[in-house]
């Protein structure tokens, strides 16, 4: 018996208890060699006091459960049950856990609950609607001391604190990660709900806290069921120069300008009627095709004549943009695409990244123009009441996009000339105002001439860029994309800041194009032509020198409102 009992004690005989094994599993082994007539069902069922099946495939709770006659703890976390008969569970059961499952109602626990149940944990399942509080009541449950509901899909906060008050026994509660816990007063209103709470979602709840949110709990009625959300985007970082890559603007154009814009996709209340954004710092994006990606999805007859039209009055890839410089540069008309494979191929396809997901919104900075750090100065609030879907979006994360946005413009008319008619005028009006100089005052009319001179010439400065432009439809081109968690923001964390990082996208030789034009800029008007020429060129040599290419980064902050005391839950009540 000793040897037997020396194979099962050693760590290395394969008889050996299993690590982490619990001391009732090596009383069992040892029994086994001691007292093997012991070992009977009638013991095994009134031995084990704790029972854990946790990921084992398990869906149905059925009634050899209550063969177990002391059972006081039992696990079935991250299985497969969608409802349990509580008449199947032992009454002597003073801890059930049913983390990770499917249930969705709490009416099967609450047709004969364990009358001497302490804790019930009914984390990550699928409870929904305002009616589960009715089951969490001192009539199901007089004994229960903690309560888990965490990560659920509870909305209605007043009705279930008016239920769990009548616990008078219960000290930890957690509720985070369920939409109810979103709203800004969930804190406070909970602790004053509940006098007699400890520790609310893992937090002890301090003296302090009781005293700042005294009162809360009798404005229940008054308090508006939404979250508030202010997102904030800071300065972008390490953009590409693209100016510097185009070719000089000639008179007959095009006139390209660049600007630059970051968008991220935020969920849409369907309950706020008309999904009116106020405070505008913010614009609503609807995507525009982009034209770097082109559609032959789309089968060519499915195509309308009113879509042939649109597709052949706006140019849509950059090959053919370019053809359209050349023609109106040589004053040719632009030849149009004739059959239906063509304007197929043409069609432009929606940048998917410029696409708001199922359910969300796209926000957009104000549009900017290039500079080495672009000042976004941005902040939105985000106002939701419909708080179901607001979890599932902050679980999947919000999507921030750059943006360069490239709008080519064109001379609406023809280009200035001066006629040999207008020239023959300006000669004889000349020689006219001259003779008249001469048979009056001279100097006089030396004067008005020079005067009309100047303004003739400054006219023809004017005449070089034209006052009216047609521009194409934008070009857009996305810089960088990256999600950002917001899963944070339901367990718990008051904010989310993350400076998204999408690489370099620089290269030396767009930054030393950039470096020189702003140097030769700079200096133009302090030193000479040779000097300035020597100087930049010395003063390149030595960025190069020192190059390190910035990544392109834009600062995101995302802050779920939450009141610190109970004036200012009323505050927000009054706003």
């Amino acid at each position: 018996m000793e040897e037997l009992l020396g194979l099962v004690c050693s760590p290395h005989s394969p008889w050996a208890a299993l690590e982490g094994s619990s001391a009732e599993d090596r009383f069992l082994r040892q029994l086994a060699i001691q007292n093997p007539l012991m070992l009977k069902d009638t013991f095994f069922y009134s031995y084990f006091r704790s029972l854990q099946v946790v990921d084992k495939q398990v869906s149905l709770v059925d009634k050899d459960l209550l063969k177990f006659s002391k059972l006081e703890e039992l696990v079935l976390s991250a299985n497969q049950i969608k409802e349990i008969d509580a008449i199947n569970l032992p009454p002597t059961l003073k801890v059930l856990e049913l983390y990770g499952n499917s249930i969705s109602s709490m009416e099967c626990l609450c047709v004969r609950p364990p009358p001497c149940l302490q804790h019930l944990g009914l984390g990550q399942n699928k409870l929904l609607g305002p009616s589960q509080s009715l089951y969490l009541t001192a009539r199901h449950w007089p004994h229960l001391v903690s309560l888990d509901l965490g990560f659920n899909d509870l909305t209605d906060l007043q009705r279930m604190m008016s239920n769990l008050s009548t616990l008078q026994h219960l000290r930890l509660l957690v509720l985070q990660g369920n939409p109810l816990a979103l709203v800004p007063y969930y804190r406070g209103f909970t602790i004053d709900s509940l006098a007699r709470l400890c520790a609310l979602d893992d937090i002890t709840v301090s003296p302090s806290e009781n005293h700042q949110f005294r009162g809360l709990s009798h404005s229940g009625g008054s308090l508006a069921p939404e979250a508030q959300f202010v997102v904030t985007i800071g300065n972008v970082r390490g953009i590409l120069d693209t100016s510097v890559l185009d070719p000089e603007q000639g008179p007959q154009g095009p006139f390209i300008t660049y600007s630059y814009y970051v968008t991220y996709d935020f969920v849409e209340d369907e309950e706020d009627e008309g999904n009116v954004y106020e405070g505008v710092l913010a614009e609503i994006v609807k995507p525009t095709p982009s034209v770097e990606q082109l559609g032959d999805e789309i089968p060519a007859e499915v195509i309308t004549e009113e879509a042939v039209d649109r597709v052949e009055s706006v140019p849509t890839t950059t090959s053919r943009s370019a053809d359209m410089e050349e023609s109106v540069a040589s004053g040719e008309s632009m030849p149009l695409p004739r059959s239906a494979e063509e304007l197929a191929k043409l069609r432009p396809r929606i940048n998917p990244l410029l696409c708001p997901s199922p359910g969300t919104v796209l926000f957009s900075t104000v549009r900017k123009p290039w500079a080495d750090v672009i000042h976004c100065n941005y902040e939105m609030q985000h106002t939701l009441r419909d708080l179901v879907p607001l979890k599932a979006f902050l679980l999947a994360g919000t999507t921030v996009t750059i943006v360069e946005e490239k709008i080519l413009s064109w001379p609406v008319g023809p280009p200035p000339f001066d006629s040999p008619l207008s020239k023959g005028k300006g000669e004889k009006n000349k020689k006219e105002k001259g003779k008249k100089g001469k048979d009056g005052n001279s100097k006089a009319a030396a004067k008005r001439e020079k005067e009309t001179t100047k303004e003739q010439k400054g006219s023809k400065k004017k005449r070089e860029l034209p006052k009216e432009l047609r521009q194409d439809p934008p070009i857009l081109r996305v810089l960088g994309s990256g999600l950002v968690a917001l899963e944070p923001l339901l367990m718990g964390e008051p904010l989310v800041s993350t400076v998204c990082n999408f690489g370099v996208i620089r290269t030396m030789e767009s930054d030393r194009l950039t470096f020189f034009r702003d140097s030769k800029t700079k200096k133009a008007k302090k030193v000479g032509e040779t000097r300035k020429s020597k100087t930049t060129f010395s003063a390149v040599s030595e960025y190069e020198s020192h190059y390190q290419p910035e990544p392109l980064t834009v600062e995101v902050q995302i802050q779920l409102k939450q009141c610190r005391s109970a004036e200012e839950a009323l505050q927000v009540l009054a706003m």
